[in-house]
């Protein structure tokens, strides 16, 4: 889901806006697998980099 989501996408109010923007930052944030961090997410990569 990247910004094509917005696009493409008629959001019937403010608050499914909302809903689908904290979905996404949400995803971003945890759940995304970044090819830079070892295939990790990044919470993931920062809760192995925090053990070490």
């Amino acid at each position: 889901m990247r910004f094509e989501y917005f696009h493409l996408t008629d959001f019937e109010d403010v608050d499914a806006l909302r809903t689908g923007l904290e979905g996404y930052i949400d995803y971003y944030n945890r759940h995304r697998i970044r090819s830079k961090l070892g295939g990790l997410s990044p919470v993931e990569y920062r809760m192995r980099a925090g053990k070490n």
